[in-house]
């Protein structure tokens, strides 16, 4: 027993070589396992390499390694990146992380000065500086898709300024609208979570890289010179909260979160909408799936795979901040876990964003049914409240409640407002004169609601070109 203890030592020795002499065996499997992070981790590979790059060539001009060990460092990682992005690279994970997994790669391309590279280093400003390189690229992604969303949202605002439709509060109809007016809401939604994701790529953008473990390091380096070759703004000015600080994620997820809610306010509405019973809305074969037992089904699977997906982003953003709110300065292993659901849920965002701007090009009103919904449930009341306001001089509240009586009319004889006869009015309130029917068609009524940011028609389209010129500008 005592000979295969002795064994198994010696294997795992070989296996914690990284770590030097300190520790006189290796962990156990368990450890080993939940140790590792680069399983998900292995995606920092670009950022790591750039940052180590910049450091090397920090290094040399510092005199701290020689010019001739930085050009080998250089080189040697630039052949790990062609490796890692070729699918040739063999991610070992006994070496816990990207890391150690590039260094130790190193290490065998060019020998001894590898070992020089982490000079006036941790792994704990290594991870710092490497996540936040890497939030900041996601970001970037982020907001161009952001913009290709909010283009192909605009773009049928343009086609259907004119096509009313029915607009609800508490899922009733409510006033009439236009489908364009209805998809520019989303633009503007759009463009709010896109500042939020530009201010969270601001206050990120500062280098941690040169805190090293926590407290700085003695040695004579530059942070200016690698936050700028990095493109940081410049060096986060405290050690400890360089290492520890993981706002810069919880800000982010934040922002993917309130994106991801408002992409899911859109799906569930594509969901209701294109449903036999509304039928306001198809998608084509590309956005739909059918069943496997009920051959007619049409099925929104791609709006309701968006909507849930949203749990996913919730879920992250919750996981980052439970995770942090009881860590002491300065790093912690707790926050190895800010970074398998960040990347998860930014990539579910990106995959949602891809599916709703395909929906949006895809999906075709039927105008018919919109209209005809559109004046149900007397959607056009408060239209003749403000006509007895303007003609008869009649305050709101007065006008309100005689509304309401011939509103009661019309449903008592079932008839929509404009069918209802004026002499039926005329017993309610004896001014109203037959003018009255020119406000009470849903056409109408969009046309007439001409104030900033109302649904008339022409508002809709200056709107929506407005927002194709500035996404235009933003491209070029």
């Amino acid at each position: 027993m005592a000979k295969k203890t002795a064994k198994g030592n010696k294997g795992k020795n070989k296996s914690n070589q990284m770590w030097g002499g300190r520790f006189a065996s290796g962990p156990d499997a368990i450890m080993a396992k939940i140790n590792a992070s680069i399983d998900f981790d292995w995606h920092l590979y670009r950022q790591d390499i750039a940052a180590s790059k910049a450091h090397a060539a920090m290094l040399a001009k510092q005199g701290i390694i020689t010019a001739d060990d930085a050009r080998k460092i250089v080189h040697g990682l630039d052949t790990i990146q062609s490796e890692i992005g070729s699918g040739k690279f063999k991610f070992k994970r006994e070496l816990e992380d990207i890391h150690m997994n590039v260094e130790s790669r190193l290490a065998e391309l060019i020998g001894e000065a590898a070992g020089r590279l982490h000079t006036a280093r941790s792994r704990n400003d290594q991870v710092a500086t490497d996540f936040r390189l890497w939030m900041r690229d996601r970001i970037d992604d982020l907001h161009a898709m952001l913009g290709d969303y909010q283009q192909a949202l605009a773009e049928k605002a343009l086609l259907h300024a004119g096509t009313v439709m029915p607009g609800f509060t508490h899922l009733q109809s409510a006033q009439p609208v236009t489908f364009g007016h209805h998809l520019l809401a989303y633009v503007e939604m759009a463009q709010r979570d896109r500042n939020r994701f530009f201010d969270a790529q601001v206050r990120l953008n500062d280098s941690p890289l040169g805190a090293a473990a926590l407290a700085g390091t003695s040695f004579p380096i530059d942070r200016h010179m690698t936050a700028k070759q990095l493109e940081f703004d410049g060096p986060m000015r405290n050690s400890l909260d360089a290492v520890s600080s993981r706002d810069f994620v919880m800000e982010t997820l934040s922002a993917a979160a309130i994106t991801s809610v408002h992409l899911s306010r859109f799906a569930e509405e594509i969901v209701i909408w294109t449903s036999p019973q509304v039928g306001m809305l198809t998608l084509s074969d590309k956005f739909t799936s059918g069943s496997s037992i009920m051959p007619q089904k049409r099925n929104p699977d791609a709006a309701e795979l968006v909507r849930a997906k949203t749990g996913r982003l919730i879920g992250a953003l919750n996981s980052i901040l439970v995770v942090m709110k009881g860590l002491p300065l300065a790093y912690q292993k707790d926050m190895q876990e800010d970074k398998e659901q960040t990347i998860d849920a930014l990539s579910s965002l990106a995959l949602s964003l891809d599916a709703m701007t395909g929906m949006v090009r895809d999906m075709e009103p039927d105008t018919g049914r919109m209209k005809a919904a559109a004046g149900l449930g007397y959607a056009t009341a408060t239209d003749l409240a403000d006509w007895l306001v303007r003609t008869l001089k009649m305050p709101f509240r007065e006008a309100h409640h005689v509304t309401g009586r011939i509103v009661a009319k019309a449903s008592e004889l079932g008839l929509p407002l404009e069918k209802l006869p004026l002499a039926d009015m005329k017993k309610i309130e004896s001014r109203i004169t037959k003018d009255v029917f020119g406000v009470l068609s849903v056409e109408r009524s969009v046309k007439s609601r001409t104030s900033f940011g109302g649904t008339a028609p022409n508002n809709v389209r200056a709107q929506a070109k407005k927002w194709l010129n500035r996404l235009e500008n933003e491209r070029g």
